[in-house]
């Protein structure tokens, strides 16, 4: 028997959507995500014509034809895990704030099947009380922050919400800020870096910086928050805060890369190795150093400000305050967010 067939025309308010998302909005189709994988098998038409990529731009009047995929079967929903604690910062009805710990995978992947946050999440919530909008098996999840980054980040308690609160992280106004220690000292008081971002060619596990066409936009903002002065197997080290006005994979650590100063303990894009390991570069850290400390935004259902922040985690403030004595002094960016960062009762100075 032959898969349904779901089909729509483009309307003015779908003119110039990409093609994915289109698919993704239309009734009976699956994840923007799971789109893009029907365009790349070759299933997809625009006015009877084989669609090649999912980055296409639709065109009022276009006709788009897709074949609705089966239902995943119930065994395909992710196992509830309650040996996973959850640091929620805020919750109601539609979403969850929570602080994720370093070392926790968001969703399944090889390796990762039944200790991840969306386990977790299952576990508290539900399968069936999570969005599903970016997959079966990424259930809550709005945004993603890596394994060994550790902070805040949001879950979604619907679809309508999960779709809502993405669309603030596309139209940039959902406001994500992160602090990061890297190598080198930092001159500027603050400063944009701009950049395409797209997988190495060279390695696949990897992201970088490129002009290539398909590369995706990444623009990331930093303000300097404090300096620690050089020593004698170090160039010293910068303290920044970083806003994210787009989500790229790795975009901070590829970014700080590009600039020239890694984040302190990133094992893919840093100095680490064992020789500067050996040296004491990374300052003992076994992973990056790197916290979302901050998210503020409207909430899409109840209209009211939420803002959340969270201090950093006792391995990052134990870094800061072996640092204590290298310290060139905090920027006026500093005096008001450092305190906020480590605590009323840690790492204070006069």
């Amino acid at each position: 028997m032959a898969s349904p067939v779901a089909e729509s025309m483009v309307d003015p308010s779908t003119d110039g959507m990409r093609l994915d998302a289109f698919l993704a909005s239309m009734p009976g189709l699956p994840s923007r995500s799971a789109c893009a994988r029907l365009v790349a098998e070759g299933v997809v038409t625009i006015n009877g014509t084989l669609a090649t990529s999912k980055s296409e731009r639709v065109v009022l009047g276009d006709v788009v034809r897709a074949p609705i995929p089966d239902a995943p079967p119930a065994s395909a929903a992710i196992a509830p895990n309650y040996g996973i604690p959850l640091d929620i910062r805020f919750e109601d009805e539609y979403l969850i704030v929570l602080s994720k710990q370093a070392g926790l995978v968001c969703h399944p992947s090889p390796g990762h099947v039944d200790d991840t946050l969306a386990n977790a999440l299952v576990a508290h919530c539900g399968y069936e009380r999570l969005g599903k909008l970016q997959g079966a098996d990424r259930p809550g999840i709005v945004h993603r922050l890596d394994m060994d980054t550790s902070g805040l980040m949001l879950a979604a308690k619907d679809d309508a919400t999960q779709g809502a609160l993405q669309d603030l992280i596309r139209l940039r106004v959902l406001d994500r800020r992160y602090v990061t220690l890297v190598q080198g000292y930092v001159a500027p008081e603050e400063g944009t870096i701009t950049t395409g971002i797209a997988r190495s060619p060279r390695d696949r596990v990897r992201m970088a910086v490129s002009d290539d066409p398909m590369a995706r936009e990444a623009i990331t903002t930093f303000r300097t928050l404090e300096r620690f002065e050089a020593g004698p197997r170090d160039d010293g080290y910068s303290l920044l805060e970083c806003h994210l006005y787009t989500g790229r994979t790795h975009q901070i650590r590829v970014h700080m890369r590009h600039a020239g100063h890694s984040v302190v303990g990133d094992p893919l894009y840093g100095v680490a190795s064992r020789k500067t390991r050996a040296k004491g570069r990374d300052l003992g850290l076994e992973r990056q150093f790197l916290h979302s400390w901050r998210v503020s935004f409207d909430h899409p259902a109840t209209g009211e400000r939420v803002a959340c922040a969270d201090v950093l985690p006792a391995d990052l403030l134990d870094v800061l305050g072996a640092l204590e004595s290298r310290s060139m002094g905090r920027t006026a960016a500093g005096e008001e967010i450092c305190p906020r960062i480590c605590g009323t009762d840690a790492y204070q100075r006069g």
